[in-house]
């Protein structure tokens, strides 16, 4: 594992046809940690991401370890060592649990010797089925796991690949309680030697495993800190009080479940 990188960004701004989706955003997530990027519908949460990984072109600087990111390709920025997940899972269903690891542990070799079987599991994806608590699945169909599972094996696919800035867009979403809390333990355990950018809609589970927290309202960053510190946030209770998700706000600004 190469050493942790965090992640600095400068005055990021995206439009789209005169539209400011990401209006002058300064964020600094430290090496290591598990940071939440919340906030309501359209706060730009997503499209900030998109930035980093490429997807859209957008003005300012992101930096990782040192680097400049924005006006690279979306290839070439994932080779730096950053990966990301969307909000639904992205599998071979086709393919075992471990052929869905060999593959991406794999990008330089051609598809047949990737989908032979091996005499042995190479060391990075062995870790990685530990890792994400699938090895006793490693035979089965992708297809066959549970939702969360596959959520769990798309982040073991980025693993395997030596990132070190994962970026996960609402990883927890459809997901039993069960699965949330392990899927938070999963992510506790990944940012011990990796930096973890996590969107999220769930607050209970944002209450959870959060390490820190950046509030996003309207392109801009509105609050940072602790749990703690954001809830108490008269700027963010004004937002969430004041937005049209009356549920949304209940479940930020209320007090953790004992």
């Amino acid at each position: 594992m190469s050493e942790l990188s965090g992640l600095e960004i400068r005055q990021l701004r995206v439009s789209f046809d005169g539209f400011t989706a990401v209006d002058g955003v300064d964020l600094d997530v430290r090496p290591g940690d598990l940071r939440f990027l919340i906030g309501p519908n359209g706060a730009g949460k997503t499209t900030l991401v998109d930035a980093v990984t490429g997807l859209v072109k957008a003005e300012g600087s992101v930096l990782f370890g040192g680097d400049e990111l924005l006006g690279r390709s979306v290839h070439n920025i994932a080779r730096s060592g950053i990966g990301r997940t969307f909000q639904t899972a992205t599998v071979f269903e086709e393919l075992t649990v471990l052929q869905n690891l060999d593959i991406a542990a794999g990008a330089g070799r051609g598809m047949l010797t990737m989908l032979r079987r091996r005499k042995g599991v190479p060391e990075s994806v062995g870790r990685a089925l530990e890792t994400v608590g699938l090895a006793e699945l490693a035979d089965s169909p992708a297809g066959t796991l549970a939702h969360g599972q596959k959520q769990w094996l798309e982040i073991g696919m980025l693993l395997v690949q030596d990132v070190r800035l994962l970026l996960l867009d609402e990883p927890v979403a459809g997901m039993s309680h069960d699965e949330r809390q392990a899927t938070g333990e999963l992510l506790e355990r990944i940012s011990e030697d990796r930096t973890v950018v996590v969107i999220e809609h769930d607050m209970d589970f944002m209450r959870s495993f959060a390490r820190s927290v950046s509030v996003l309202h309207a392109g801009k960053v509105l609050s940072e800190g602790t749990v703690t510190e954001v809830q108490a946030d008269p700027k963010v209770q004004a937002v969430y009080l004041g937005h049209a998700a009356v549920q949304d706000a209940e479940l930020i600004l209320a007090e953790p479940e004992a």
